[in-house]
């Protein structure tokens, strides 16, 4: 069941290339990407329009680049935000969530960045924090922790 989650929905969607915009997401080089740049060549002698599109993967930061000319499609990931309250973080550094629904999440590590000391400092002074998490292509990651 390649290319669709556990729900079965889709992971991607084919989108025409020229409808790709600055800001936006694309899968590059099979990674998850969100487009930073997108230059298109006109029409030529040697065929129709093509767009250089240049991404940074949203998981791991790396850059991107790949050639498409604009009437092809192109995968876009769905790409999906979810709040959780933070319950506790575990001395290994993963996190105890609590979703909306009231269930708990407890497979994300703390990240090693300026937002995960943010996320302590924020539950160690006893502040109600919540932490946005992003997903897309079956991964997940941690992009942002405040409190409410």
């Amino acid at each position: 069941m390649e290319g669709a989650s556990a729900s079965g929905a889709s992971m991607t969607v084919p989108t025409q290339v020229g409808s790709l915009r600055k800001g936006g997401h694309v899968i590059l080089k099979e990674h998850p990407c969100k487009i930073v740049e997108i230059n298109t060549a006109k029409v030529g002698k040697h065929g129709s329009a093509k767009s250089k599109i240049t991404g940074i993967d949203i998981f791991t930061g790396s850059k991107h680049e790949e050639i498409h000319p604009t009437g092809h499609n192109i995968d876009v990931p769905n790409v999906d935000r979810k709040d959780y309250t933070l319950v506790n973080i575990e001395e290994d550094g993963f996190l105890s969530l609590m979703t909306e629904e009231g269930d708990t999440k407890e497979d994300l590590k703390l990240p090693d960045d300026e937002e995960g000391r943010k996320i302590r400092e924020l539950f160690e002074k006893d502040a109600t924090v919540s932490v946005t998490v992003m997903s897309a292509m079956g991964q997940e990651k941690i992009i942002q922790g405040k409190e409410i």
